[in-house]
């Protein structure tokens, strides 16, 4: 991925947290049938000073799969927020009016190792723990077990697990770091009153990233 420098995250902490943030991935892979891309809800599990391990699944109906019998390279982009950004919010635009619309966002590439599991307790342990992911948080968060056990058990032979070692992480955060600190302020506030979609993580990401470039 093209990552110019002032965009550039290196910190292995804010990866992980986008990951977790976002766990709807694409999973891509180049195999005998050529590129082929998946859209996954993911769950991520890290260890001490580990790039960690990205554990999902895929409808058995969905040969992509099968690509992975074995292990094979793969790519997982992690999509973060994201948003339109207007000439107008830069107080450059006043001075000179050398300023042109652009894009903010954030994203996470996970370069790895992935590998097909087709074993049903550990299907069985990965949807309890990927639904709690999601659930935990809710008032009356539901759990596999709220569920006939039969009814479980016709999904699981539905789908096929998939691990993936991770073995490099890269990540864009273009969040306005290029612009100068009056321009990243009509950003900020630009985003706020707007209002729409993830405009409100967006300014804050162009205020706290921002803090360490120039005013």
């Amino acid at each position: 991925m093209y990552v110019p420098a002032p965009f550039r995250v290196s910190e292995r902490e804010e990866m992980h947290a986008l990951m977790r943030a976002r766990p709807f991935a694409t999973l891509v892979s180049a195999g005998p049938s050529g590129l082929t891309a998946t859209h996954v809800p993911t769950m991520l599990k890290t260890a001490e000073g580990g790039a960690g391990v990205i554990e999902c699944h895929l409808a058995r109906a969905n040969p992509h799969w099968k690509d992975f019998v074995g292990g094979l390279g793969a790519l997982m982009i992690f999509h973060g927020a994201e948003g339109y950004i207007r000439p107008g919010w830069y107080a450059s635009k006043a001075r000179d009016g050398k300023v042109v619309p652009t894009w903010n966002y954030a994203t996470v590439h996970a370069h790895g190792r992935a590998e097909a599991i087709d074993d049903a307790g550990w299907l069985a342990t990965h949807v309890a723990e990927l639904t709690h992911q999601q659930e935990h948080d809710q008032p009356a968060p539901w759990a596999t077990t709220d569920a006939p056990q039969s009814f479980i058990d016709i999904l699981l032979r539905n789908i096929v697990g998939l691990r993936f070692d991770v073995e490099r992480l890269e990540a864009s955060f273009k969040m306005s770091q290029n612009r100068e600190g009056t321009d990243r302020d009509g950003t900020a506030n630009g985003l706020r009153v707007r209002g729409q979609g993830h405009d409100a993580e967006l300014a804050d990401l162009v205020e706290r990233l921002g803090r360490t470039r120039p005013r």
